[in-house]
């Protein structure tokens, strides 16, 4: 297994946003991650919780470049997390080696063809509609269904652009246009997504189902955090 130590250089994220926007204090924090085990470090400069607006490229990339450079330079892989090109390659050239794509390349379809051309690695996460809206009635068919149907065709589409599959992993994207009942289903049934064939990369730190189920607040949440992490790990994670 492999953990993922995440560096949110944004005012607005809903766990710990505007502590670590100066590029100094995230870089310190990376670097703590690192030394508390963390293998790799991802750096975002939008926030993706619910209804969060959307950033420019100009103001993203003067969030991250700086701190993808200064973490880049030890020795944990970084991964950013963006979905557009623009920000992409310049993290790409200030050091990462993976693309974290929320949207799973539907934003910006072109960001495959540079993900192919540097050969770095890919993460393809599920998300129903978009930050701002995701929340508003999310509803499926079946949701691992239609979660690992929506995955296998994305993995089509970054492989028929040149991305080797090898360099794939995939996101259930819990918390992004679920329900409770809809993460806990996705945990429960993690499983079923290995037939997929490639690393299945879960997010639940501190995440609102988390609040739902224990009642605690968004900085009480380790516990189930944990508990959810070590389920999701215990079913193909």
């Amino acid at each position: 297994v492999k953990l993922m130590g995440i560096v949110n250089v944004t005012p607005d994220s809903f766990s710990d946003g505007g502590l670590f926007l100066d590029p100094g204090r995230a870089i310190e924090h990376g670097r703590s991650l690192a030394a508390d085990g963390a293998d790799l470090l991802d750096v975002g400069g939008e926030s993706t919780r619910p209804g969060a607006e959307a950033v420019s490229a100009e103001e993203e990339l003067a969030r991250v470049v700086p701190v993808v450079e200064g973490l880049a330079a030890g020795e944990v892989a970084v991964s950013i997390d963006t979905s557009k090109r623009a920000v992409a390659e310049a993290a790409l050239d200030a050091g990462a080696a993976i693309v974290n794509d929320v949207t799973a390349l539907r934003a910006e379809p072109e960001l495959a063809g540079l993900c192919a051309e540097r050969g770095c690695e890919v993460v393809l996460m599920h998300m129903l509609g978009d930050p701002r809206t995701m929340q508003e009635n999310p509803t499926y068919e079946d949701v691992v269904d239609d979660v690992r149907a929506f995955l296998a065709g994305r993995v089509e589409f970054a492989t028929a652009e040149g991305i080797d599959e090898e360099r794939i992993l995939v996101d259930p994207g819990i918390g992004f246009g679920k329900t409770v009942e809809h993460n806990l289903e996705l945990l429960r049934r993690l499983a079923e997504l290995t037939e997929l064939g490639r690393p299945i990369v879960v997010g639940t730190s501190r995440k609102s189902f988390i609040g739902k189920l224990t009642g605690a607040p968004v900085d009480r949440r380790l516990g189930g955090t944990i508990a959810s992490s070590v389920l999701a790990f215990a079913n193909g994670a």
